[in-house]
């Protein structure tokens, strides 16, 4: 545990980022995770999962923009990335994600129009090409502005994605909330580093979390969608949905890239619908830190991998 929140802390440590991302090593570990640093490395990384049947949220790494010029880059990003998604008439199977603080949330007036407004685009866009946004969630003093940020969204683009994080004590409620039809939910666990006032602090105590926020999800009347690499919560979701008989094209898994590959192909291969999140750019040192805090495995990797090279 203090070995995670140091990471989570390193995340945002703007010294520490200009070590880490110039360690020539640590590319060959990123590289574990992220799909390349353009557009052209991401789609043929989708290609490749697709031919293996897989479905794709594709995600321009990126966060914490206080520049409005730099949000609208983002913008730009995410268009080019939908318009070379588009030959691939991949359709729905091809979605994208976005982080609202990438799209200006955090600018010190008006963030939450900015983000809006620059967002939008996108998901028509989406919209236009038979496919989906998931709007990322990031810490918790986002919750309430990304929260307001999609029910506008919905308003025209009702099949818009949200993200809630089960550490966070208010997500229960949040989903039963969101558990409506039509509402496509991502259940995670989270990987912001909060403080007990209003999040879970034991694995334990998360994962129980976890497990009833699925719960409301899988009973409710919307789309579920799990993403865990848990054991434990893969089962649970497969449990969830036999008691209720959900058909298996109103639920899915949601695995990131390069983590247990096998398992994502083993669950496509049962005839479950399963997503991997496939995140690329130049800004992935956030995105790095939070996937090597996640699992001890992931830092035993990274660690073995700079002591070969030393």
């Amino acid at each position: 545990m203090l070995t995670q929140k140091a990471l989570l802390a390193a995340a945002r440590r703007p010294g520490l980022r200009r070590v880490i991302t110039g360690t020539p090593v640590t590319r060959r570990v990123v590289d574990r995770f992220v799909a390349g640093e353009t557009l052209p490395e991401a789609l043929e990384v989708v290609r490749t999962l697709s031919a293996d049947g897989l479905a794709v949220t594709l995600d321009h790494l990126g966060e914490d923009v206080t520049d409005r010029s730099e949000a609208q880059r983002t913008r730009d990003a995410y268009l080019d990335a939908l318009e070379g998604l588009a030959p691939l008439g991949l359709g729905a199977a091809a979605e994208v994600s976005v982080k609202l603080s990438a799209f200006g949330q955090a600018l010190p007036v008006g963030g939450d129009d900015v983000a809006l407004a620059l967002v939008r685009p996108v998901v028509e866009a989406a919209t236009a090409q038979g496919t989906t946004v998931t709007l990322d969630m990031e810490d918790s003093r986002t919750v309430d502005s990304t929260l307001g940020v999609l029910a506008e969204l919905r308003r025209d683009h009702p099949g818009t994605g949200a993200v809630l994080q089960a550490m966070l004590h208010r997500t229960e409620d949040d989903a039963r909330a969101l558990a409506v039809p039509g509402s496509r939910v991502r259940l995670v666990k989270g990987a912001y580093r909060e403080p007990a006032s209003v999040a879970y602090q034991d694995k334990a105590d998360v994962d129980a979390a976890y497990a009833r926020g699925l719960e409301v999800l899988v009973r409710g009347g919307g789309y579920p969608m799990a993403g865990t690499h848990d054991p434990a919560m893969i089962d649970r979701l497969l449990a969830l949905v036999a008691e209720t008989g959900r058909d298996r094209d109103s639920y899915e898994f949601q695995l990131l890239y390069g983590i247990r590959p096998d398992e994502q192909l083993r669950l496509a291969r049962a005839g479950h619908t399963v997503r991997a999140y496939v995140p690329y750019g130049a800004d992935w040192y956030g995105y790095f830190m939070r996937r090597l805090a996640e699992r001890p495995a992931n830092l035993q990797f990274f660690l073995r991998s700079l002591a070969t090279r030393s």
